[in-house]
């Protein structure tokens, strides 16, 4: 048999989201703790469940390996005092890696001698090591919140409670303040043994499911998932899956079961998002539909078997009843009266402090969506899309969105249709927050694009304008989500917008507060610009094309999407060095140029009269080129350049003694070095 170690950390119901993070975190505190011990294994096990975190390490090595290191220490000139004696600094090295100065010698580094010893450690028993390592991996978890308990130095999510550790089926005694380890665990709360015993890796297994705990979280998360399209299908309908709710129910319970319950039809009738969102977000339950109609009916799944179902049935109903009940009322109660009646009553909701109301925030974001229409060329959607700037955030104050926050903007839109808005209106007013999280859906509409990145932009102006800025992973305002938000939408329809006018434009909407715009603008434009090269990483684009085409411009960010593409792939060439060599040393003499002027008559060799000919010819194929948005092709055009360029570097002395024929020579390359730009800076290319 294989050496294995089986730890189980027995816990108080752990929240669900806590699950699969805890795991991982512990996984890789003991990997890393095991390296750095230079203890060997083959890998790491992980499950978990609501009431216990286990990990199984295979094929664990007896004992650490022995270490033998070189330590590097002062240099010789510094390691003896006046007397010849060992210097303090010579001294401190020893004493910190434990050599005696017979132990030490020195050796020649480069062009000085070092004072070196070797570090001998006999490996230890793994046991020994287990005993330190595995208290530290627990401890070094860490929580959004955390909890202390019992008098205890250390923090988790929920109490510890009981901990199983066996070493090659002997229970390796392991103290974690006073919760010590040994071979009896838990059954499940309801179902299984209150305690049991284990004494071998196999066992447990087997014990565990003997007692109603499915402990693999993806076994479980597949049992509830065919649990639940089995009772759909017995409804005639299929079940509406959300991943998410699917993850947080499978860390919720250690033995699914699931079942169906029924509601009134009358709630059927209310728009499917007022349903279904008491159902997933407070009751946890996926809903049923049947051709893409919701059905009276919900699907919830047990932490237990199916004993006394029918009870647990009736009171998930009787909870479900009383939300739905809530809803229809005040569904009802809003749609007594308009939308548009609910606008005024933002006066009375604030912002924020400084930037005044949600009211004041819809007048600055009907502003600036105008700009930003005029610079998309979709002026045809202004008098709906100032319809629904005016109504975008009236049901932050209705009945409804004030209970179920989750249906800002859905409640919009629906109640818009209801007071008798158009398609465009109504789908603006729910677009508006879109993106809401990574990955979400895009707005659609003209109205809905426009009234998205003004909302946003507002707010990006706004907390800049008074101070509030993302810092490290500080960013209560969520202001980085909504900066990704307004690029995610350039970049998938593909906008050409100067995204530092929209800047200006939303700055000029807090005329009322004192701050240096300027230096407001660069603080965005830097913040913007962080965002596009993370962008930009995530979508594989290499760090130096990214830098070679932004140069810190946001000029137009889908065309800059577009000019990293090609470059990329324009980058595959094999002559590519060799290119980029001569190009870079354009752009070193070319920053020496007090301007761009070129002047003929002062041409006098051959080889740069062969360039400046080609040149200008070259500049007007890639100006003709760049209007086409034919980037790769540009770049090819250009690149003829190159064999010019080496000639005149090879022929010619571009620093002539001659100031005006040196200022001449600066003036063409600075030229060159011009019209490169206008594609992207190949010098901030990284090549070897």
């Amino acid at each position: 048999m294989k050496n294995y170690l089986l730890l189980e950390i027995g816990v108080e119901e752990l929240p669900s989201r806590f699950g699969q993070t805890t795991l991982d975190q512990i996984e890789t505190n003991l990997s890393k703790l095991l390296k750095e011990e230079r203890i060997g294994f083959d890998n790491i096990e992980k499950y978990a469940t609501p009431r216990r975190l286990t990990f199984v390490i295979n094929n664990i090595v007896d004992k650490a390996s022995d270490l033998e290191e070189d330590v590097k220490g002062p240099a010789k000139k510094i390691a003896f005092d006046a007397e010849g004696n060992f210097s303090k600094p010579a001294l401190g090295f020893m004493k910190s890696k434990g050599l005696k100065e017979e132990d030490v010698y020195f050796k020649q580094v480069g062009n000085a001698e070092y004072l070196f010893g070797t570090i001998k450690q006999a490996g230890k028993e793994t046991s020994d090591v287990l005993k330190n390592i595995i208290p530290e991996a627990i401890k070094n978890v860490t929580f959004p919140k955390a909890m202390r308990w019992g008098g205890k130095n250390m923090r988790f999510a929920r109490p510890i409670r009981w901990m199983v550790s066996l070493l090659n089926n002997n229970v390796l005694e392991i103290d974690l303040e006073g919760i010590k380890s040994s071979n009896v665990t838990k059954g499940h709360r309801f179902l299984g043994e209150r305690e049991f015993e284990v004494n071998s890796v196999e066992e447990y297994f087997e014990k565990i499911e003997k007692n109603y705990i499915i402990l693999d979280q993806y076994k479980r998360k597949e049992m509830i998932r065919k649990q639940a399209i089995e009772v759909a299908n017995s409804l005639g309908g299929e079940v509406e899956f959300d991943e998410d709710l699917l993850e947080e129910i499978t860390f919720l319970v250690e033995y699914p079961t699931a079942f169906y319950g029924e509601f009134d039809e009358e709630y059927v009738k209310l728009p499917k998002e007022v349903v279904t969102t008491p159902m997933k977000e407070h009751q946890r339950y996926f809903p049923v539909l049947k051709d893409n109609k919701l059905l009276p009916n919900f699907i919830a799944v047990r932490n237990g078997d199916s004993n006394r179902i029918d009870l647990v049935k009736s009171g998930n109903e009787k909870v479900l009843r009383a939300r739905l009940a809530d809803a229809l009322f005040f569904y009802n109660e809003d749609t007594k009266k308009s939308l548009e009646s609910f606008v005024d009553k933002l006066q009375t909701v604030v912002f924020q402090a400084k930037l005044g109301t949600v009211y004041d925030k819809t007048l600055r974001i009907e502003k600036l969506s105008k700009v930003i229409l005029d610079e998309l060329n979709m002026n045809e959607s202004a008098k709906n899309t100032a319809r629904a700037a005016k109504l975008c955030k009236a049901d932050l104050v209705t009945n409804m969105v004030f209970e179920f926050t989750e249906l800002q903007g859905i409640m919009g839109r629906d109640y818009a249709k209801v007071s008798g808005e158009n398609d465009e209106v109504c789908e603006g007013i729910f677009e508006h927050y879109l993106p809401r999280f990574a990955g979400d859906i895009l707005p659609q509409t003209n109205a809905g694009t426009a009234l998205s990145i003004a909302d946003k932009l507002d707010s990006i102006a706004g907390f800049f304008a008074i101070g509030i800025k993302p810092s490290g992973s500080q960013d209560p305002y969520a202001l980085r989500r909504q900066a990704l938000g307004i690029l995610s939408i350039l970049l998938d329809k593909e906008l050409s917008v100067n995204l530092n006018k929209l800047i200006g434009a939303a700055l000029d909407n807090y005329s009322i507060i004192e701050f240096n715009k300027n230096e407001v603008t660069c603080q965005i434009d830097e913040f913007f610009i962080e965002r596009v090269k993370n962008l930009f990483k995530d979508l594989g684009i290499r760090y130096d094309v990214i830098d070679a085409v932004l140069t810190n411009n946001l000029d137009d960010i889908s065309d800059i999407h577009t000019r990293a593409l090609e470059l990329n792939r324009w980058l595959q060439k094999d002559e590519l060095i060799e290119m980029l060599t001569a190009f870079n040393r354009v752009s070193t003499l070319a920053q020496k140029a007090i301007d761009d002027t070129v002047k003929e008559e002062l041409l006098k060799e051959d080889a740069e009269i062969k360039l400046h000919n080609s040149f200008k010819e070259i500049k007007a194929n890639v100006e003709s080129l760049l209007v086409d948005k034919k980037y790769n092709e540009a770049l090819d055009a250009f690149a003829t350049l190159k064999p010019l360029v080496d000639n005149l570097f090879d022929n010619v002395m571009v620093m002539d003694k001659d100031e005006a024929i040196k200022e001449n020579r600066l003036g063409l390359l600075r030229q060159i070095y011009s019209t490169m730009l206008t594609i992207c800076d190949l010098s901030k290319i990284v090549y070897k």
